[in-house]
Order: structure tokens, then sequence, then C-alpha cells
């Protein structure tokens, strides 16, 4: 008696555990891949104290997801992305064009920005040493602000 209700016990546990894992865990062919009409944006940005990437300790980071709407954890995102568009994903024309003469001391604290990631659909992978964080924000105005 006992055997036999051990038996029909552990096949009913069986029994419900095929039924619970059918529908858990199983990733379906439609739920792979993406369904927006964007190509992805979306960075990673770092601020760093030190001269070199390598060296540098990063003191923040946030992600700035651009498509299909601003987003992510950086603080002025519309903006930031703007200015990324801007420049086509060229962060370099960020440091070159910005203001003609900024209005900063010449004090050597450098600061290093990263950028890693993805814009329109292309791999970004950039980095800067600005002389001080005066700099950085000149060049930057809202991307590197954060």
């Amino acid at each position: 008696m006992r055997f036999t209700v051990k038996a029909l016990g552990a096949s009913a546990a069986l029994a419900l555990g095929c039924v619970a894992g059918v529908g858990s865990g199983v990733a379906h062919a439609d739920s792979v891949g993406t369904k927006s009409l964007y190509s992805p944006s979306a960075l990673v940005l770092t601020v760093g104290k030190g001269s070199d990437v390598a060296t540098a300790a990063v003191q923040r980071a946030v992600v700035l997801s651009c498509a299909p709407t601003p987003g992510g954890t950086h603080p002025a995102s519309a903006r930031a992305c703007d200015e990324v568009r801007a420049v086509n994903g060229e962060l370099q024309q960020l440091v070159e064009t910005g203001s003609a003469a900024p209005v900063c001391t010449r004090i050597w604290d450098p600061v290093v920005v990263t950028a890693d990631g993805v814009w329109e659909g292309e791999r970004v992978s950039w980095k800067h040493t600005f002389s001080n964080p005066c700099m950085r924000n000149e060049a930057g105005r809202s991307l590197f602000a954060f």
C-alpha cells in the first residue's frame, strides 16, 4: 500500500513538473532579434581622473540611448543625443569644434572621457584626455556633463 502511494505521488510530481516546465525557460523563434525600424544607438560614457585611459580612475559612467527615443541614465539624454547626431557620431568633432576661446584656467588636472557602444549600427570606441574638467565641459557641452 505504501509503495502504491509513493508511486502515485512520484508520478503526479513528475507529471506536474513536466506540465509546469513546458512554458518556462523556452525561447521562441519570434522573440529573437529586434523588431525596431531604427539602427541601435547606445553608448556607455565614462569620466575618469588621470591622463591615460589605462590608469585613470573612473569616477562616473552613464548609458546614453538615442534610438528610437533618447533615454538611458544620462541626465540630459535628449540634448546629448542631438549633439552626437550633429557630428554624425564622430565624437572627435565635438572636441575640435568646441568654443573658439573657452574661458578655462590652464591648470593641469587631466580628465579622460570614453564612449563605447554602437551609433546608428556602427561600433564606437572613442577616448579623449582633456587638460581639466572645464575643457571637458566646453567641448562636450551636454554629452560629457554627467
